[in-house]
């Protein structure tokens, strides 16, 4: 959901949750109302767009409640009903329903986070699988800044609105005033990363870049990455099993190209999905709206 927030506030705010139903996993806020970036007006800053994300056991239940609760955040969709809602959210796009310029008065981060194993889990294996498919893009010895950049720029490889409606210079304005959010979410996994040296003190990274060690970091790759390096690397007609197709890509001194192509195929594809589906998740006037003013944010960049 996107909300337009209308008063900054300068502490984690739960009271955010009391527009919508209780039944939350996991809520967590993003962007730039809640972390800086390099380059956004910090005078304005009341008025910035904040993201977040709710993630819920039961979706249809949710959108129940929140169909009888806030009605007025949805689209035309809410006269299909909550399972309709929910078919929509799961079968096209990154598996999200999105609601755009929601009015509210707070700003939050991590709001709330239930007692869940698997969450837990998803969430540590996430930081972990972004650790790794960055080491496979980068060279032997990098800073630690370059393996942040890296990081930041996954979700924006291959997504079609870094051509039109995003500051182009968005990874660098992410990572630059937020390095200690990063090192906190990080640090621990470089110490305990048996395929890599981290030199804290001096801000490097090394990394094995042998052919056995690019194995294991590709066959740590979350599996939907492996079989789209598999399709793009398998020739037509062999059907290779995924664990023989990673260790020819393990040797292959472009390496870090191919999962670049991979995780650019991936993105692009849901991107392109996800946007088409916010006409109707938002709605036209809504989309047109929240687009006006990424378009006018990337003009903006541009001329500084």
């Amino acid at each position: 959901m996107a909300v337009q927030a209308i008063q900054n506030s300068g502490y984690h705010l739960r009271r955010i949750l009391n527009y919508f139903p209780q039944e939350i996993s996991l809520a967590f806020a993003y962007g730039s109302a809640v972390f800086r970036q390099t380059g956004a007006s910090q005078a304005n800053a009341k008025n910035n767009m904040l993201d977040f994300v709710f993630a819920v056991d039961d979706p249809i239940t949710w959108h129940t409640i929140n169909l009888m609760q806030n009605r007025s955040h949805y689209s035309f969709l809410k006269y299909l009903g909550a399972r309709q809602i929910n078919n929509v959210q799961n079968k096209y796009g990154a598996g999200i329903y999105y609601n755009t310029l929601i009015p509210c008065h707070e700003k939050v981060k991590i709001l709330v986070q239930k007692e869940n194993a698997q969450i837990s889990t998803a969430l540590n294996t996430n930081l972990k699988s972004a650790i790794t498919t960055a080491f496979l893009m980068l060279p032997e010895t990098f800073s630690e800044e370059e393996l942040y950049f890296q990081i930041a720029g996954l979700s924006y490889s291959g997504d079609f609105r870094m051509i039109i409606g995003e500051d182009k210079t968005k990874v660098v304005n992410i990572v630059k005033p937020n390095l200690g959010h990063f090192q906190k979410l990080y640090c621990s996994i470089l110490q305990e990363c048996p395929q890599a040296v981290y030199k804290p003190t001096q801000g490097k990274v090394e990394v094995d870049k042998s052919p056995e060690g690019q194995f294991l970091q590709l066959m740590s790759l979350p599996k939907n990455l492996q079989q789209k390096i598999t399709a793009l690397v398998d020739q037509p007609g062999r059907n290779r099993d995924v664990e023989e197709v990673l260790l020819q890509v393990a040797q292959d001194p472009d390496c870090g190209i191919v999962v670049q192509q991979a995780i650019f195929g991936i993105v692009k594809s849901s991107s392109l999905a996800q946007s088409a589906k916010g006409i109707l998740t938002a709605g036209f006037r809504k989309t047109f709206l929240y687009s006006t003013k990424k378009i006018y944010k990337m003009m903006k960049s541009m001329h500084q």
